[in-house]
């Protein structure tokens, strides 16, 4: 599991002047919950990069007065005007305690149905889980080897051990759909069935003819 680590301040003052003072000095401020206790810090804002600019999921290790705090990141809230970070929600992982967690979905294999002229959409790029923090991953791996023409892979087909996945069952995560060139191929040869059946049942119709024997005067 990849971690980042995030060396930051606690605060005492929570006012709102204390705060415009941390974002004009490029910080970041941010809380902590879900442990013992509810941690107000603050951090330069190039601390949260890599953490924040990235589709992937990673364990935040917040250092604070020389205590480390390993958390999940739960919530951003960004400028409206100029989108500058404005503020970070943490989650304490305790061990006894399920948290949940946005994992990202890595699809692996070539699809049948792609490997026949079709194309794959992914509808989803994350699934939704409740889990120990030990079981916590990167990602969550889905094959798509057997995913055929027009067919679809869904929620619950979804193989994630000691997980509950909170999204429904029913919904797609990736489906292979007719392109518009196997569409095309497909009108043509359906056209051009009909004429290749004319020649062979006008052929057909004098040897049935013949076949039939002469009427009796």
């Amino acid at each position: 599991m990849k971690s980042v680590k995030i060396e930051g301040t606690k605060r005492t003052d929570l006012g709102k002047k204390a705060t415009r003072q941390i974002r004009s000095n490029e910080g970041v401020p941010a809380v902590i919950y879900g442990g013992k206790e509810t941690i107000h810090f603050s951090a330069p804002v190039m601390s949260f990069r890599t953490l924040v600019y990235t589709p992937e999921f990673q364990i935040a290790e917040i250092i604070l007065d020389g205590k480390t705090y390993r958390t999940i990141m739960k919530d951003i809230q960004f400028d409206v005007v100029t989108d500058a970070l404005n503020h970070i929600d943490f989650l304490e992982l305790v061990e006894d305690k399920k948290v949940i967690a946005n994992l990202p979905i890595k699809f692996t294999g070539q699809s049948q149905g792609v490997k026949d002229g079709g194309r794959l959409e992914l509808k989803l790029k994350s699934l939704s889980v409740r889990t120990y923090p030990k079981h916590l991953t990167e990602h969550i791996e889905v094959k798509i080897d057997d995913l055929q023409l027009h067919g679809n892979i869904r929620v619950q087909d979804v193989d994630a051990p000691n997980m509950e996945i909170l999204n429904t069952p029913r919904i797609p995560i990736a489906s292979v759909v007719t392109t518009r060139a196997l569409r095309q191929a497909d009108t043509e040869a359906a056209a051009a069935a009909p004429k290749a059946a004319a020649p062979k049942a006008a052929a057909a119709a004098p040897a049935a003819a013949a076949a039939k024997p002469a009427a009796k005067k």
